[in-house]
């Protein structure tokens, strides 16, 4: 049994009635929506038309909402439908970045995600779901996919029928008659400050999505008359959360790996000051992850009901990990025991650079957000701790064993860890890319409205600027000092701008 859609464009008229019998049935606030209608005006006036689309939960075959959500509070039925169970969720908004049809959203009344559910209540007394029931024109089929006596079945099988988005290898179950190219593709319409009834609501958090007036992808004479706005899911704390983590996971690493190399004497006092802060931005990091969850708490379920494939509940196993280890490194530190943390050093190194990676993981986990699905980014993040490592080191006092040969290490490892950084960077916006939603963010993260706070901020002050006083003068402890804080605010933005300019791309 695969319970489905189809929408048979021939017959929408545009009325709404299923945006307002969905709301109705299962009690959908404002401003959010499990269903609704998209108008696209095409061509030239007398040669005009109107073209419409019903939105909503496409129940993927291969829900990327499922896998991702880190307390099962997403899951698939026998039947094929999506569902949501409210109580469980954390608000860690994942599933609405893994759904590459903007179809899940932040219910305002419970503070939990929530989408359509097929009106799964009705399903299960042998009633049609809301929105198929209301429907004049019987535009909207739902039904079971494999009953080949079905209507569902039958016009599957015998018409052309079309989904959206098939690259993203999801399997949707929601299909189309006579869809449109203007409608079905997100970034083909032109998007205007107003639409037919009513201005963009670009008040929602995060200012929803961004339609670029000089993109390639536009279709000549395309205008969206009428779309609904959503909001973006993670805002500064994300970004904030990947910078804390860089630091706290990476910051023993160039010592470990200097002293490894012979190239560094063990100093008792550094590597307290360095597993101490190990520790304290690994907890801050912890701190800011639970700070981004809009139902806090609950937080503890992510590690005492996980659900195991999400990368979410198993970087919080390996943040979990890194702290155990920091901290019994620092005890081995301020005990004085050489043995203990010889032994510890490099199982904490090698858990802070799974704790750095992970993410990378994440991201690619979010299957709506194409532009954080290159394979590259888990190595990224690592080499971001291995960078903030090397500032942190420029930063050390005398007092906190900031020596000589310390600043030396720092400044080389510094200049060679963000030249490459710079290349990564660099390469992720000029590069050509897999598919038009990641072509599209790298547009907006070059020309859009992250441009200034990516090459002034991020790439200028943060990486040229450095990298030309590390080059000027190597030996001064001032320039390494000012270059460990260039570098570590360069980071922060372009963790700002990677995250924001991957979730400006519309998804519907």
């Amino acid at each position: 049994m695969r319970y489905g859609f189809v929408i048979d464009n021939r017959k929408c008229i545009g009325c709404h009635s299923c945006t307002v019998a969905c709301k109705t049935e299962n009690r959908v606030p404002l401003g959010v929506n499990r269903t609704w209608v998209k108008y696209v005006e095409k061509g030239k006036f007398p040669q005009a038309r109107r073209v419409f689309q019903v939105t909503r939960c496409n129940h993927c075959e291969k829900p990327p909402c499922v896998e991702i959500c880190p307390v099962s509070a997403m899951f698939q039925r026998r039947d094929g439908i999506v569902d949501f169970n409210p109580e469980q969720c954390i608000g860690c908004k994942a599933c609405m970045q893994a759904c590459p049809y903007d179809a899940i959203y932040l219910d305002p009344a419970r503070n939990t995600t929530a989408k359509c559910h097929f009106c799964a209540h009705r399903i299960e007394i042998s009633l049609e779901p809301a929105c198929v029931t209301v429907c004049p024109e019987q535009a909207i089929i739902a039904g079971d996919l494999d009953d080949p006596s079905s209507e569902i079945a039958a016009l599957v099988a015998r018409e052309t029928v079309r989904v959206r988005k098939p690259e993203q290898g999801t399997r949707p179950k929601l299909y189309y008659v006579d869809a449109d190219e203007s409608a079905i593709v997100p970034t083909a319409a032109r998007h205007e400050k107003f639409y037919m009834w009513a201005q963009r609501n670009t008040s929602v958090a995060g200012g929803g999505a961004a339609y670029m007036p000089d993109s390639p992808f536009l279709q000549k004479n395309a205008l969206a008359a009428y779309d609904v706005a959503h909001a973006r899911p993670w805002d500064w704390m994300v970004p904030l959360y990947c910078w804390l983590k860089s630091i706290g996971a990476g910051v023993l690493a160039i010592p470990a790996i200097a002293m490894a190399l012979g190239w560094l004497q063990a100093n008792r006092t550094r590597d307290i000051v360095l597993t101490s802060l190990a520790l304290v931005f690994t907890i801050a990091t912890s701190l800011a992850l639970v700070g981004d969850l809009s139902r806090k708490e609950r937080f503890l379920r992510v590690v005492t009901s996980p659900q195991k494939k999400s990368w979410l509940s198993r970087g919080s196993y390996l943040l979990l990990l890194y702290s155990v280890l920091s901290g019994a490194l620092l005890l081995g530190g301020i005990a004085a025991s050489p043995a203990l943390s010889s032994v510890l050093l490099w199982p904490t190194v090698i858990s802070g650079f799974l704790a750095a990676g992970y993410t990378g993981f994440l991201f690619g986990q979010c299957e709506g957000r194409d532009f954080w699905q290159t394979p590259l980014l888990p190595a990224h993040f690592v080499l971001q701790a291995l960078l903030s490592s090397a500032a942190v080191l420029a930063l050390l006092p005398a007092t906190a064993g900031g020596d000589e040969q310390t600043q030396a290490v720092a400044v080389g490892g510094l200049a060679t860890l963000l030249l490459l950084h710079l290349v990564i960077v660099i390469c992720e916006v000029a590069m050509p890319h897999a598919t038009d939603n990641a072509a599209y963010a790298a547009r907006l993260l070059a020309r859009g409205p992250c441009r200034n706070w990516f090459w002034i901020g991020s790439v200028g002050a943060g990486g040229v600027l450095p990298l030309l006083l590390l080059w000027l003068a190597p030996r001064d402890a001032s320039v390494a000092t000012v270059s460990g804080v260039l570098v570590l605010a360069g980071l922060y933005v372009y963790e700002w701008c990677f995250v924001t300019a991957g979730q400006l791309v519309p998804n519907s």
